[in-house]
């Protein structure tokens, strides 16, 4: 049975899942408190703050900074400004913030940090779904259903919930949560397994119905015996475009067909011209840049 996405866009239902990262990365950030604010700001100061886009972005993640505020003081109030998948140009204000000083300062860092990589998945999933739905690439795709892009499970340890939830903020769809929730057959269960057919066939008779069989393959060759031994999707891994175009061609519609390895923006609307079903991109959570966003105390005369 498919697992409901969990939704992180609002601060009061962001559930256990969330609230435990927040809560790990909160306690790795204050082991030993706060000395400089402890030190050098009143206790009883009182601050406004926005936290700002510093470059265009897609937002995501503004609910768990709101939430990596309030964890620490439930008097800081946070006003979200923005939507999560929204996309927003440079000094937007993304959220207005009040509370005191010494409360803000010590979630600052964490609260940046999450929204920043979440933004960042976001902004980077955009561009790529962009890329693969653009009307010169649905022409050629004519009735075919929109290319997917994916993510995969290459996501930073401990953050794949909130990663998924960014990729879905930039528009981009989830592959398989954890090693359960689907049966992939790659290289190493292939060497593993005895070949692609032992693969297959040991799946098919072990596997839950309710599963579907995705099959690993590097050329035709391996595409022929995938699909003879009865795969359900194949996954092109490396392969260049002719021979992506051959495989659609040889497949015929008897399984989806998924293009991963060596995918730029640029290759995206090829791969998605030619008429792949899914394209998983794992840079989209294993290599992100954070996004440009401050966090910013309103000055002694007030905002200009």
């Amino acid at each position: 049975m498919r697992r409901e996405q969990p939704d992180f866009s609002d601060p009061a239902e962001l559930g256990p899942a969330a609230l435990e990262i927040i809560d790990r990365a909160l306690a790795e950030d204050l082991a030993s408190g706060d000395v400089t604010s402890r030190v050098a700001v009143p206790a009883e100061a009182v601050a406004r703050a926005r936290l700002v886009a510093k470059a265009p972005l897609v937002v995501a993640g503004l609910a768990v900074a709101a939430a990596a505020l309030r964890r620490l003081d439930l008097a800081v109030n946070v006003e979200l400004l923005v939507r999560d998948g929204e996309r927003v140009g440079v000094g937007t204000i993304l959220a207005r913030i009040h509370g005191s000083a010494r409360s803000i300062l010590a979630g600052e860092r964490t609260a940046l940090n999450l929204l920043q990589r979440m933004s960042g998945v976001a902004t980077l999933s955009r561009g790529f779904v962009e890329a693969a739905t653009s009307d010169a690439v649905a022409a050629r795709r004519k009735e075919r259903a929109p290319c997917r892009i994916t993510d995969t499970r290459k996501t930073m340890p401990g953050l794949r919930a909130l990663d998924r939830y960014a990729v879905r903020c930039g528009g981009g769809h989830n592959h398989r949560n954890d090693l359960g929730a689907g049966v992939l057959i790659k290289e190493n269960h292939i060497r593993a397994a005895g070949g692609i057919t032992a693969a297959i066939s040991a799946a098919r008779r072990h596997a839950p119905h309710t599963l579907r069989i995705e099959c690993e393959v590097t050329d035709v060759d391996e595409l022929r015996e995938a699909l003879a031994a009865g795969a359900d999707v194949v996954m092109l891994d490396n392969m260049d475009d002719a021979a992506v175009a051959e495989a659609i061609a040889i497949t015929g519609g008897r399984a989806l067909i998924e293009v991963s390895g060596g995918i730029s923006e640029e290759r995206v609307a090829v791969l998605a011209g030619l008429g792949v079903d899914l394209i998983s991109v794992g840079k989209l959570t294993h290599s992100v840049p954070a996004a440009d966003i401050s966090l910013l105390f309103e000055p002694p005369g007030g905002w200009s």
